[in-house]
C-alpha cells in the first residue's frame, strides 16, 4: 500500500474479522484528515453476525462482500483497503472484481500472518492453490512444502530400487489408468528402474498427454508408448496387448468415487469389473509374467457399489491363477502369469479427493466440510502407495509354503479421524479451524483467518470405518517392508462355476439404466452392507 489515495477520502476496509483487527492496529496512526474510514466489510454472513455481536472492531460493520454494490450506492466511498489472507485467493479475486466494476480504488494491506510467513499468496481454488499445495511428486508433499506424511502422522517408505529393478528392469511394463493419481506415480517409479519399454495406457486424452510429456522430459532414456485406449473395449484391449506384449501389467484404471457410483452402478460394473476382466484376460492370453490389480479397502465388506464392483474384480482376478495361460503354463506357477491384487485405503492429494476439495473450500473462506465427527480412514501418500504396489508386484513365492501370494494389503498404520486431518490441514494452510458448538478440536494457536468446519453427514455408500482385510484372511508380513500378504489357499476357495455365473449375469447389467436392478444383481454375488434396498443375500461368496 503506497502513495496517497487518489479518489475522495471516504474509505472502507474489507477483510476477515481477524485481518481487520490487525488492520485496526496498523491504521491507528492515520489522522482523521487523511482519510475517513466509513466502516468495515467482512466476507461472509457468519462473520457479519459474529463481528456485530462481539463489537471487536473500531468501525461499524456495514455488511458482507456481497453487499459492496449496495453499500457503494449508499455511502459513495472512493477507496477500499483490502486485507484478505493469501489462502483465500478466490475471495480476494471476487472482491477485486466487484471494486473494479464500481470504480473504487483498491489498496491491499497484507495480513499479519502473510507478512510473518513471507508475503501474501494469491492461491485461488481454481488452479493456483491446487498447484501450490498438491503440485510436484515428492514423497513428502507438494510444491508449497506441505508435508503430507506429517498430516497423517506417519513417515512414508521409499522405493526399493534394487528389488524393483530385479522385477522390472529390461522388461515391458504396462500401466492402465496411467494418467490418474496412482497410475502416474507408478509410471514415474517404473521409469526410474529402466524398463525396456514403459507403456502408458489411459482413456483420458489430456491426462495421457501430460504423463507422457512428463516421463519423456524426466526420463529421456526410457523408451515409452502412449496408448489412448479404454480397457472396457475387450477386443481392442486384446489387440493392443498382442501387439505390445507386456511382461508386467499394473492395472490402476477404475471408477473410484463412492457417491457417484451409487447413482451409476452400471458404469461401475462396466469399468471396475469388466475393464479388469478385459485387461486381465488379455494379459493371460499373451503370457504376461505378472498382473497386479490396484484394489481398495472399500472392497472389504463393501457398503457401496464402488466397493462391491472392486470386490467382484478381485474375485475374478484371483480365479485366473491356476488356469492355463497363453504359454500353456498353469498361472500362479513360475511358468504362467501370476495374478495378484493390492488393497490399500485413501491416498492424500489425489484428484477430486478430500485435500483438493478442502483447499478450495479454504480459499473460498470456508466452510470446510467433514462428513461425520467419528469417521475414520486409512491414509497414505500417493508416492508411498505406488511404491508399495510395485514392491508387492515384485514378490515371489512365500518361502514357508512355496506358493505365490495373491492378495497383498499395504500397512497403512492406524486409521485417522477425518476431522483431525481437516484440523491439521486448515492449520497447515495458515488458518484457524472453528468447529460447531459442542465439538472441540485438538486445539492450537489462533493464527490467520478463522475457517468454519461443518459436519455434512455421511454420503450414500460410505461407512464410518473401513477395513483392509476380511476376518478370514490371515495376514503375514512379507520380505517387502510395509506389505502384508494373505497366506491361505485362496484359489481353492473360488468355484469356477461361481465366477462364470457372476460374469454372465453381470454382463447383462452393463447397459441397464435401472440402478436398483443393477444393485440387486450385484447383491447376488457380493453382499453390500447397510444398503437401503432389496439386496438379495450373496450366494456363498468366497472369503
Amino acid at each position: 500500500m503506497s502513495g496517497p489515495i487518489k479518489n475522495d477520502r471516504r474509505v472502507i476496509l474489507v477483510g476477515t474479522v481477524e485481518t481487520l483487527r490487525g488492520a485496526a492496529r496498523l491504521l491507528e496512526g492515520i489522522a482523521s484528515d487523511e482519510a475517513e474510514v466509513l466502516g468495515a466489510v467482512v466476507l461472509t454472513a457468519d462473520e457479519l453476525g459474529a463481528a456485530r455481536e462481539r463489537n471487536e472492531l473500531p468501525w461499524p460493520v456495514l455488511g458482507t462482500a456481497e453487499d459492496l454494490a449496495r453499500l457503494h450506492g449508499r455511502f459513495g466511498f472512493g477507496a477500499a483497503v483490502v486485507s484478505i489472507p493469501g489462502v483465500m485467493g478466490a475471495a480476494m479475486g471476487r472482491v477485486s472484481t466487484a471494486l473494479s466494476a464500481l470504480g473504487v480504488e483498491e489498496r491491499v494491506l497484507p495480513s499479519i500472518h502473510d507478512v510473518l510467513n513471507g508475503g501474501a499468496s494469491t492461491m485461488g481454488h481454481d488452479t493456483a492453490l491446487g498447484r501450490a499445495v498438491f503440485g510436484g511428486s515428492s514423497a513428502g508433499g507438494g510444491a508449497a512444502g506441505m508435508d503430507f506424511a506429517r498430516l497423517i502422522g506417519r513417515p512414508a517408505r521409499a522405493l526399493d530400487h534394487e528389488a524393483a529393478g530385479r522385477a522390472l528392469r529390461g522388461k515391458r511394463v504396462l500401466i492402465t489408468g496411467a494418467g490418474g493419481s496412482i497410475g502416474s506415480e507408478l509410471a514415474r517409479l517404473c521409469a526410474s528402474v529402466e524398463p525396456e519399454t514403459l507403456i502408458l495406457m489411459e482413456r483420458g486424452e489430456n491426462a495421457l498427454f501430460e504423463i507422457d510429456r512428463e516421463i519423456g522430459a524426466r526420463f529421456p532414456g526410457v523408451a515409452r508408448r502412449a496408448v489412448l485406449h479404454d480397457v472396457t473395449d475387450t477386443e481392442g484391449t486384446l489387440r493392443r496387448l498382442v501387439s505390445l506384449r507386456p511382461a508386467v501389467v499394473f492395472h490402476a484404471a477404475a471408477h473410484k468415487h463412492v457417491p457417484m457410483m451409487e447413482d451409476h452402478p452400471s458404469a461401475a460394473v462396466t469399468n471396475n469389473l469388466f475393464g479388469t476382466k478385459s485387461i486381465a484376460d488379455a494379459a493371460l492370453a499373451v503370457g504376461a509374467e505378472r498382473f497386479v490389480m490396484v484394489s481398495t479397502d472399500k472392497a472389504v465388506n463393501p457398503s457401496s457399489v464402488m466397493g462391491a464392483t472392486k470386490r467382484m474384480a478381485e474375485l475374478y482376478v484371483r480365479s485366473l491363477n491356476g488356469s492355463r495361460g497363453g504359454n500353456g503354463q498353469a498361472n500362479g506357477t513360475n511358468g504362467g502369469t501370476h495374478f495378484s491384487l493390492v488393497r490399500f485405503g485413501n491416498v492424500l492429494g489425489s484428484a477430486c479427493s478430500v485435500l483438493p476439495i478442502w483447499a478450495g473450500q479454504v480459499s473460498e473462506g470456508g466452510p470446510v466440510t467433514v462428513t461425520h465427527p467419528e469417521m475414520t480412514r486409512f491414509f497414505m501418500t500417493i508416492p508411498e502407495a505406488a511404491t508399495l504396489v510395485i514392491h508387492a508386484g515384485t514378490l515371489g513365492a512365500d518361502p514357508r509354503t512355496g506358493r505365490r501370494h495373491e492378495v497383498f494389503i499395504l500397512d497403512m498404520g492406524e486409521p485417522v479421524r477425518i476431522v483431525e486431518l481437516a484440523e491439521r490441514f486448515v492449520r497447515a494452510l495458515g488458518a484457524t479451524p472453528r468447529f460447531p458448538d459442542g465439538f472441540a478440536g485438538r486445539g492450537g494457536p489462533s493464527v490467520g483467518p478463522a475457517v468454519r468446519v461443518v459436519f455434512s453427514g455421511i454420503r450414500p455408500g460410505e461407512k464410518l470405518h473401513e477395513e483392509l482385510a476380511y476376518a478370514a484372511e490371515e495376514l503375514r508380513p512379507t520380505e517387502a517392508a510395509g506389505v502384508m500378504a494373505w497366506v491361505g489357499e485362496l484359489t481353492e476357495r473360488i468355484d469356477p462355476a461361481y465366477i462364470t455365473q457372476m460374469i454372465a449375469e453381470m454382463s447383462a447389467m452393463k447397459s441397464v439404466q435401472d440402478a436398483d436392478m443393477v444393485i440387486r444383481a450385484i447383491g447376488n454375488y457380493v453382499q453390500i452392507q447397510n444398503k437401503q434396498s432389496t439386496i438379495l443375500p450373496s450366494r456363498g461368496e468366497a472369503a
